[in-house]
């Protein structure tokens, strides 16, 4: 079982040893390693189960510090880190030398990030060290935005988990590059595109559905519970699988109590999207955990945060 607590000291030592930890940001936790130890990231790999060729994110504590590990010299990105870092907004960009091909999965750009979490910040700080850290769960699963989470599905194989409360977004990072220069979304995230193109001007989606990722989280197969998911229309989907126990995820103030065998979840009954991705991941842990036998869900308006939940269950419907 992992110890859990707030002591940053305690999170270094470990850390600067080689060990992992597991840390809070305003996104969802993350699985840190120092990113300047190629054993130490391995056993983030080992730890998930997670396949080499699904790329790491890089945290840093300032973005002066990014210049250490990559090029940042795009008008457009250096634009969007002064306007969102700390922040949910990680940049794709040119590696240098002293991050391995471990990290990026050979490839030639590396994800980066400054996280918006006071004791992350600090931790990062106190090290002087960049930390490879996707997110705290078994490769595939929900995300976790609590260290409670964290602790059910990885406490038995790390020795410290960083509490930093629950997460205030809950949704990972969007993730931003250049491509054919033009500036393009690699990930959808917990910042919105509306908040992008208000800095650089219209951008391109490029968000693949693929085995051959070139950024974290674009993987077909993501972010899912163990319980099959259906997305479409609730009343049809639960009317075919009547005979089930189902758990429903919906949005909006739409009634379905009438229903036997369910049990809901609604992600905001006022439609707020973003209450809806503070609840996403949440949920649908509870989901996966209760007596359903099948969870149901619905699309939600494709606007602000709308959008990267879609994509979030896309990937977690998808087999």
């Amino acid at each position: 079982m992992a110890e859990t607590g707030k002591d940053i000291s305690r999170a270094a030592k470990l850390l600067v040893a080689g060990h992992l930890v597991a840390i809070p940001t305003e996104t969802v936790y993350g699985l840190s390693a120092n990113a300047l130890n190629e054993q130490a990231v391995l056993k983030i790999f080992e730890v998930k189960n997670r396949p080499h060729f699904d790329p790491l994110i890089v945290h840093v504590h300032q973005k002066k510090a990014v210049n250490k590990y990559a090029v940042l010299e795009d008008a457009r990105l250096i634009a969007l880190a002064d306007a969102f870092w700390p922040g949910p907004l990680t940049l794709l960009l040119p590696k240098k030398g002293n991050i391995s091909d471990l990290i990026t999965s050979g490839l030639p750009q590396v994800a980066i990030r400054v996280p918006n979490h006071a004791l992350t910040l600090e931790l990062i700080k106190s090290i002087n060290l960049p930390l490879a850290a996707p997110s705290a769960n078994p490769f595939g699963y929900v995300s976790p935005t609590t260290p409670t989470h964290v602790e059910k599905q990885l406490g038995a194989k790390i020795p410290y988990i960083l509490d930093g409360g629950s997460c205030n977004i809950g949704l990972e990072s969007t993730i931003v590059g250049i491509e054919d220069n033009k500036v393009c979304i690699f990930r959808l995230g917990g910042l919105s595109l509306e908040a992008i193109e208000k800095v650089c001007g219209p951008v391109e989606r490029r968000v693949n559905n693929s085995s051959n990722p070139k950024a974290p989280g674009q993987l077909q197969s993501h972010y899912a519970p163990k319980k099959p998911l259906i997305i479409g229309d609730i009343e049809e989907l639960v009317k075919k699988n009547i005979s089930k126990k189902t758990a429903i995820l919906c949005f909006g103030n739409k009634i379905y109590s009438h229903h036997k065998n369910v049990v809901i979840f609604n992600l905001s009954a006022r439609a707020d999207v973003e209450e809806a991705a503070l609840n996403l991941f949440k949920y649908l842990r509870l989901a996966d955990e209760s007596e359903a036998e099948l969870v149901i869900c619905e699309k939600i308006p494709e606007h602000g945060l709308g959008r990267a939940i879609n994509d979030r269950l896309q990937r977690a419907a998808t087999r």
